[in-house]
């Protein structure tokens, strides 16, 4: 399928005078068509396409179709429909009243192309320079981010149905791949086991139950999975892709024991979560806990503007596995807001987004400050605000010394590496911190002499400093508050987009979806920047109207 690029630029006349006849008011598809025009060219898809066969429908359509869907929350069957249908649509697509629209499937083969060339991006970036371009989107200024989370479009799985149902989907491949090879290692109970939908409710016996079951389904798998790479073997089944996803979960969940036994893991020796999968028809989504909330799917991280004279749009969306940390996404979101010219001046962000040495590349990488409340002094003296904290000793950087409160030195200065991050560690002289009078209000040490642990250079100790005697005042405060806005975009994408589940499986069609959703609020926003405030349709009740009468 090629591209012969087409133009949308002049809507036809009779679909204009009939889509204000028919909304006079307008509505989100048409002002935005108002405002931005055409947002997506066919051009700026030329890439995805080759250059002879049959062409194809228009991906710049296509593109605005998949934004409209989502900002009204449809499948692609109904979305195909309102394309056929609905007046206002046609006027935003630039196509006649008569146009017959396309089969619904198309929408699910562009997602696909986009999900192959990783071009998700690319909607959000074409929409923000439409959007530039017409005055509603400016760099600099302020912007802030948020994550949440959001479940896979997969069942909920316990362990044991997870290894059972990883079974039966491997041997399902296999009997559509080789059941000639497959049938010789069935054994009877296989069908009463694997011959449908795993559900695991349960079992007798207890945890010794739940054990036993569990050994039995690994037993099967590795008689599988020993077959499949047995010299006589046919190669591709071992490249099957459930065979291999049950190579790996095997290795996961299952042990072998010095006796030549094959076990079943405890669940506290298991990989990392972010190397489990939970199930095997979407080996992205991964399990995770944040606080008190626990889900098996992706985190996604919208980033927004949230200047005060121009319309709050989302400049940047980010996906990853659920086990990713906000604070790893920080740099990210700086360079590629750089890569598109729209870095803001001030960037607001809660404290997982933020540390001293994120601060720093920020303002020196890219001019940005990095607004968000540094981790405070866990010490007991600062918790206690009694006793003597790491901001009462002063550090020579220079020298490479400390010296305490009463005036004594430091005796050692060396590297320290904790959980994978550098510091200093500095220590004082054992004999004088044991005769020092104020020893109770410095350490609890028994006989140890008091030390810090330092950041591990200067420049990164005075921004920690700094901050966390900044972020105490009430005009640090009142700048922070700006951020509590990206809860209620959070909020909307979620309530009115369905963002809380994906619809698609794996990461990169569930960021498609993810960039589709941001796009889908801006439309939505866009539409009530331009449109004209609306007038209240109520009469005041008697009780407002006595209290603005004049006197």
């Amino acid at each position: 399928m090629s591209l012969r690029a087409r133009s949308y630029q002049r809507i036809p006349t009779r679909t204009v005078l009939t889509a204000w006849a028919a909304c006079p008011k307008g509505t989100p598809a048409r002002l935005m068509r108002d405002r931005l025009d055409v947002v997506f060219e066919d051009e700026e898809f030329e890439d995805l396409y080759p250059t002879d066969g049959r062409p194809g429908l228009s991906p710049g359509q296509l593109a605005l179709v998949s934004v409209l869907q989502f900002a009204e929350n449809l499948s692609d069957r109904a979305a195909a429909n309102a394309v056929r249908t609905r007046i206002d649509w046609k006027y935003a697509l630039g196509l006649e009243l008569d146009d017959p629209g396309f089969d619904h499937s198309v929408l699910c083969e562009f997602r696909a192309r986009l999900a192959e060339a990783d071009a998700a991006d690319r909607l959000l970036q074409v929409m923000l320079h439409r959007l530039a371009e017409a005055g509603l989107l400016k760099a600099g200024g302020r912007q802030r981010t948020d994550a949440t989370h959001v479940l896979a479009a997969v069942r909920t799985l316990s362990r044991l149905e997870l290894v059972g149902e990883i079974l039966r989907a491997a041997l399902e491949q296999l009997a559509q791949a080789d059941p000639d090879w497959l049938l010789p290692l069935v054994e009877p109970e296989w069908d009463k086991r694997y011959g449908r939908k795993v559900e695991i409710g349960r079992v007798p016996g207890g945890k010794a139950g739940v054990t036993a079951l569990a050994e039995a389904i690994g037993r099967d798998g590795h008689k599988i999975l020993a077959a499949a790479w047995a010299a006589d073997a046919p190669t591709r089944l071992r490249t099957l892709t459930q065979v291999e996803i049950l190579r790996r979960v095997w290795v996961h969940h299952y042990y072998w024991d010095a006796r030549g036994r094959l076990r079943w893991r405890d669940g506290h020796a298991l990989p990392p979560a972010s190397l489990r999968f939970d199930s095997p028809y979407d080996t992205d989504a991964h399990y995770c806990v944040k606080r008190d909330t626990t889900w098996s799917g992706y985190r996604t991280h919208f980033t927004e503007t949230c200047t005060s004279d121009l319309p709050e749009v989302v400049v940047h969306v980010a996906t990853t596995i659920a086990p990713v940390q906000d604070g790893k996404l920080t740099s990210q979101i700086h360079d590629d807001l750089a890569a598109i010219d729209l870095t803001p001046a001030e960037h607001a962000v809660d404290a997982a987004y933020v540390s001293p040495v994120q601060i720093e590349r920020a303002r020196r990488v890219h001019g940005i400050t990095l607004l968000g409340p540094v981790a405070p002094d866990h010490s007991h003296q600062a918790k206690s605000g009694a006793g003597f904290d790491k901001a009462a000793f002063s550090i020579d950087w220079e020298h490479r010394r400390a010296t305490c409160p009463q005036g004594n030195l430091s005796r050692e200065w060396r590297p320290l590496r904790i959980s994978g991050h550098d510091y200093i560690q500095v220590k004082f002289d054992k004999a004088t911190c044991l005769a020092c009078p104020v020893r109770p209000q410095c350490t609890e040490a028994v006989s140890g002499p008091r030390s810090l642990a330092l950041l591990p250079t200067r420049e990164l100790q005075e921004i920690q400093q700094h901050n966390r005697l900044d972020q105490r005042t009430e005009d640090w405060q009142h700048r922070y508050a700006i951020r509590a806005g990206t809860e209620a975009t959070l909020s909307q994408n979620v309530r009115a987009y369905g963002m809380r589940r994906t619809r698609y499986r794996g990461l990169p069609k569930t960021h498609i979806g993810h960039v589709l959703t941001a796009l889908a609020c801006n439309v939505t926003r866009i539409a009530d920047w331009t449109a004209e405030p609306a007038r209240p349709q109520r009469a005041p009740s008697h009780f407002r109207a006595l209290c603005t009468a004049p006197n």
